[in-house]
């Protein structure tokens, strides 16, 4: 098998992994009655502690040596606003919206970026990023309207919850580039999850459930922790072996069609022709910026 079929096969199977997650944790929302911060909290410790055991198990159980250094800062910093802030705000978006469109509103996080760079270096923005910040104003546009231009078709606070949640995922993003290339990026996201699920069960409690337990909501769960969160991210770190960052960039844009598609099969949504040129836009958008 080439690299470039394993890396194709990697990334692929991460990012749909990644949609499947937000249609499973809509189940949960809708069908279990199970609130957003339980799934939140017992997401990011369960998540945390593999991602941390198999970094321990790869690196013979060097996982705390981080703590020794003036790194465990930016480590925190990252736990609490990168993985606890756009693992909340995403969630807050399903429950005010749908997966899917809390997916797509997630995706505008390479237009934050540039809005970002473009403010912290001074300079003006070249014709690819004028454009393609046009083309995700005009997708998210069809997105929250459906087409009748004279009121949103999802709520204000839908809206609100996922351009937040794309400023989270921007942070998320460029915060912790310097301290995974000194360590390792299991390590970074593993502690940043852990820290993250330890500071949220403070709000509220891991073992004070509310809603209904059963078979399915159990093996939903284990279905968003194990292959939602652990083996989709491990499936992304291993394509980076394999692919261009460009390549990654364009394979990424499976997340929102295949939340979309999910949705559509197994939730019922209702995804109109407008959302769907939505969607587009803003996929292309992106993937123009990433080129």
């Amino acid at each position: 098998m080439s690299c470039q079929l394993k890396g194709t096969l990697f990334i692929v199977t991460g990012t749909i992994l990644w949609g499947a997650s937000g249609v499973l944790s809509q189940h949960l929302f809708v069908d279990k009655i199970i609130s957003a911060e339980w799934l939140v909290t017992v997401r990011l410790i369960l998540s945390g502690i593999i991602l941390l055991c198999i970094d321990a198990i790869l690196n013979k159980g060097d996982i705390f040596s981080i703590w020794r250094t003036k790194d465990k800062f930016p480590l925190i910093c990252f736990g609490i606003f990168g993985m606890l802030g756009v693992q909340y705000t995403y969630f807050g978006t399903i429950i005010h919206s749908n997966a899917a469109t809390a997916t797509i509103l997630q995706y505008l996080m390479p237009i934050v970026i540039v809005f970002y760079l473009l403010f912290t270096t001074h300079r003006l923005p070249s014709f690819k990023e004028l454009f393609s910040i046009f083309l995700a104003m005009v997708g998210t546009f069809f997105l929250v309207t459906k087409g009748n231009f004279s009121t949103l078709a999802i709520s204000l606070e839908a809206l609100i919850w996922g351009l937040v949640c794309a400023c989270f995922a921007a942070f998320y993003t460029l915060q912790p580039r310097t301290i995974i290339k000194k360590w390792r990026s299991t390590l970074i996201i593993g502690w940043g999850m852990l820290i993250g699920g330890i500071l949220m069960s403070f709000y509220q409690k891991p073992w004070e459930f509310n809603g209904i337990w059963d078979l399915d909501t159990a093996l939903t769960l284990s279905a968003i922790i194990i292959f939602g969160t652990a083996i989709a991210f491990c499936a992304y770190l291993e394509s980076t072996k394999y692919l261009s960052p460009t390549k990654i960039s364009v394979f990424a844009s499976l997340e929102p069609f295949s939340s979309i598609i999910l949705s559509i099969i197994f939730l019922n949504i209702s995804f109109g022709l407008f959302e769907l040129i939505g969607a587009i836009i803003i996929i292309l958008a992106v993937t123009i910026l990433s080129k």
